[in-house]
């Protein structure tokens, strides 16, 4: 049964309102002013309310933008009676967050027809609200899913750690470092175009394949020749238009060399000790375009020496693309001098970006892995 709060200071208008209302099979609780009526709603949540306009101390504007401001109640249809006529005046009620009107002297028909069309939307909120909070739950168990998935923090024999941070509750970032044979590290980085569940399905997938080299035939210690599979098996025809960049290395933990291959994949930055600005820092990139775009393209390999106490930094784009409160865009460049001056802490860099951005949250996704050679 639905619950209806009426609130007026006129106790005919409350008597009248109750008896109409009742005969239709509505349970129908009563409050005489605007504070008494909030504390009821808030006690009993109604499926409408029908407030007065003009009351003595809070008016039912008042009342109205209160009820609206508190998500408890955003599903509440909220109908302001009243004997005002103007454009104007109805124009004020629903600025204030008025889903309806009854004007004065109340016509039974018309009061039916408003309450049934009302409780119409009510159900129908309530209904969304639900299957909105159902879909956020899942894909909360989703983005769980794939938070378990991302390799744990390593300490020896480099130390391995990360930031994850989805623009949503899904990204489409992924990434995944392990052991080839007891001396070589694959380690990658992909970005898929995107955003949500969408751009996620092919990251996991990509993951999957990689981790359980289920690409046979394939030299996975030769990063281009892993890319070139990569892009025969995902294209955008069969992947739902999806194409994705990716940074893929292999380190060699013996001999202290990393080969690496990317493909439209921003460069990883590698820091040593002496490096004190951004002319002494190495931008590792190669040339090759994002995974999927077009068949049989070739990727290149390249190479590397790791000095003693280097850090590599992995990322992608959305550790750079912000938008300032200027309009302008931060960019790669600021990027990497703040990376080299950071210190080589994560939080620091975080921090950082954090500060940069206008809204709450990223538009992009963002990941950074930073890998310290000891």
């Amino acid at each position: 049964m639905f619950q209806i709060l009426v609130i007026d200071d006129d106790p005919a208008v409350q008597i009248l309102l109750k008896r109409m209302l009742e005969k239709q099979g509505y349970e129908v609780v009563g409050a005489s002013n605007g504070e008494e009526g909030i504390k009821q709603a808030l006690i009993c949540h109604p499926a409408l309310i029908i407030c007065d306009w003009i009351m003595p101390g809070m008016n039912g504007l008042e009342v109205c933008q209160c009820i609206k401001a508190n998500p408890e109640l955003s599903t509440t249809f909220f109908i302001l009676l009243t004997s005002l006529y103007s454009v104007a005046d109805r124009v004020k009620g629903l600025d204030a967050g008025a889903d309806d009107f009854i004007t004065k002297p109340i016509e039974h028909n018309e009061l039916q027809a408003r309450v049934r069309a009302g409780l119409r939307l009510h159900q129908l909120s309530r209904d969304l609200q639900i299957q909105k909070q159902i879909l956020e739950a899942e894909l909360e168990e989703a983005a769980e899913y794939v938070r378990s998935l991302l390799p744990p923090p390593m300490t020896e024999p480099l130390r391995i750690d990360f930031r994850f941070i989805p623009s949503r509750q899904l990204g489409g970032d992924c990434f995944d470092y392990y052991w080839l044979d007891s001396n070589y590290l694959a380690i990658y980085l992909l970005d898929t175009a995107g955003h949500g569940l969408r751009a996620t399905l092919p990251s996991i997938s990509v993951l999957n394949l990689l981790r359980s080299r289920a690409l046979k035939n394939l030299n996975y210690y030769q990063p281009s020749e892993v890319l070139r599979a990569l892009n025969d098996t995902f294209q955008i025809n069969y992947q739902n238009d999806k194409y994705f960049t990716i940074w893929y290395g292999v380190y060699n933990r013996i001999k202290h060399q990393l080969v690496y291959s990317t493909a439209g994949h921003p460069p990883a930055i590698l820091t040593t000790a002496k490096s004190t600005d951004i002319t002494k820092a190495k931008l590792l990139r190669t040339p090759g375009i994002p995974i999927g775009m077009f068949p049989q393209v070739k990727y290149v390999d390249g190479f590397c020496d790791i000095e003693k106490d280097s850090t590599l930094y992995i990322f992608s784009d959305g550790a750079y693309e912000i938008a300032k409160p200027d309009g302008m865009l931060w960019g790669l460049e600021n990027f990497v001098k703040m990376v080299v001056n950071s210190n080589y802490h994560l939080d620091q860099i975080i921090n950082q970006l954090t500060a940069l951005k206008q809204q709450e949250s990223f538009d992009d996704d963002l990941s950074i892995l930073q890998l310290k050679f000891h």
